[in-house]
Formats: C-alpha cells, structure tokens, sequence
C-alpha cells in the first residue's frame, strides 16, 4: 500500500509529466516535428472558416472522408502554387467522394482575400492559435533569422510566440498532407519539412484511390 505522502508526489509527477508533455506541442524547428500517423485519430479541434464560423474537425470529417493539407499562409507562393494543384485534382477528389479541407495561421479575413484571389471552393479554416497544427504534430519555431526576414521582407502580422529560450518567433505548421475517413482514422499522411518541396497531385489521387471506397 502507498503512504499518502507517496500517492501524493505521485500525483505531483504526473501532472508535472502532463504539463511538460504539453509544453512541448512546438517543436524547436521544423525537422523536430512529430506529426501524428497512420491509424491515428483527427484530434478534436474547432477552427473557424472564412466567415468567421465555427467548425469542428471531427464532425466535419464525419460528414465525407476528408483531405486535409496544412500551409504556412496565403503570403506563401509554394502554397498558392499548391492551392492552385489541388483546385485542378479536387473535382476528382469529389467524384472519389472526398472533400478537401485546407489549414493554415491566417485569419478568417486572410482566408476570404486567398479563397477569392485563387477562386477556390474548398473549404479553407483558420488555424490562428496553432490548435491544429499543435495537434497534428505540425507546429514548430522559425528561427531568429526567418522571423526577422519573414515580418520584415514579406511584412508578415502573425503573432509572435516566445520560445523555450525566451526568444520571439513565429509559429508555422510544416506543410503536410492528411487523408482521413468518416470515422476520422488517418490512411495517408506525407510531411515535408522542406516547404518547397509538396506531394504531386498524382500522389494525393493515388493515396486517395488507395484508401478505398469512402463509404
């Protein structure tokens, strides 16, 4: 039997085992990520979409299987550039019964100007506090020298985080890729700490076409 002293600093491990469990959500860069799998569940996470509504990933995934891919931003021309692939493969992605789900830091307004600029029609959400991409493994610290370049050169307004080291830099998700189906287990996920480097469209059909039948 455990004295009530011991329960007690076993109680005060556990949480402080908690606690530093989630102090470590970002990673220190973006080769230090750990994103979640294959065969691992779309985490409970409600994101806001352009017009300011919110919506839950969960519920959302439980309505048709679902394509999620995570970008740094509408400032980003790789991502416009993948925006832009997807809008090509996603009357595709529709007939296969899937529906594609992008995520990024920009505010819903940001989603709006990007969504009209690139005349989307898939769904775009808003991912301001990182929740998602904490969630999924993705986030991680830009360095002194990227968060210098990137609010002073692009002009970036993403908030500052403070880091470990008591340093101030951005957080951006790694660029990935999520296939999930109706009951939100993950089948295909492909991430690229390189962010010039995205999957070909002819991957993300070939990975949706191998997930099989959505219903």
């Amino acid at each position: 039997m455990l004295s009530l002293l011991q329960r007690f600093l076993l109680t005060i491990s556990l949480l402080l085992g908690s606690f530093s469990t989630l102090a470590q959500t970002i990673a220190k860069d973006e080769y230090s990520v750990s994103p979640l799998l294959n065969g691992e569940q779309i985490p409970a996470i409600t994101l806001q979409d352009m017009n300011g509504q919110n919506v839950d990933l969960v519920k959302l995934t439980a309505q048709k299987p679902t394509i999620f891919f995570f970008y740094r931003g509408g400032w980003c021309p790789f991502c416009n550039n993948q925006m832009g692939q997807l809008k090509a493969i996603e009357p595709k992605l529709i007939e296969m019964g899937f529906q594609l789900v992008g995520i990024s830091p920009d505010t819903p307004a940001q989603l709006k100007a990007s969504s009209a600029k690139n005349e989307l029609k898939y769904l775009l959400l808003s991912d301001e506090k990182m929740l998602a991409s904490q969630a999924f493994g993705l986030a991680f610290y830009t360095s002194k020298q990227v968060t210098e370049s990137y609010t002073n050169r692009l002009q970036l307004e993403n908030p500052l985080w403070t880091t470990p080291e008591g340093d101030k830099g951005l957080v951006l998700p790694v660029p990935a890729i999520y296939i999930a189906d109706k009951k939100g287990l993950i089948h295909f996920q492909y991430i690229n700490p390189n962010y010039k480097v995205r999957p070909a469209p002819k991957l993300i059909l070939t990975a949706a076409s191998l997930v099989g039948s959505p219903e």
